[in-house]
């Protein structure tokens, strides 16, 4: 069984950074993509930032030029690199990952980000 295990989560000011890591216990060639997904109190989660098995990103235009989505195959990990945070980004972040065949996806338990004004 596949495992999603996110860290880096923690209390930093605004205009501070945090690196999220997501550690697949087992193949990170098990999932066509991973992404990484928030959900603010009150809000529906909303996807962040996602990459392909052969490394193509793509971003949500709330976190384009900040945030940077990255993968190292050989440790089974996907990180997000999170810059110039503000406190709209405060979140629970989680991790995502998406077989295509069989169809399948797999979350995180998730990590707390909270940004101060």
């Amino acid at each position: 069984q596949v495992q999603l295990v996110e860290s880096g989560g923690g209390l930093v000011q605004a205009g501070g950074s945090l690196r999220l890591s997501c550690v697949v216990r087992g193949s990170i060639f098990s999932f066509n993509d991973m992404g990484w997904y928030r959900q603010a109190p009150g809000k529906e989660r909303e996807l962040v930032a996602a990459i392909t098995r052969g490394g193509t990103p793509a971003y949500s235009d709330a976190v384009k030029g900040r945030f940077t989505i990255s993968s190292d195959n050989a440790k089974n990990t996907v990180y997000l690199q999170m810059n110039s945070l503000k406190p709209e980004d405060t979140a629970v972040y989680y991790c995502r990952g998406r077989q295509v065949l069989p169809f399948s996806i797999y979350w995180g338990q998730g990590t707390q980000v909270t940004v101060s004004s």
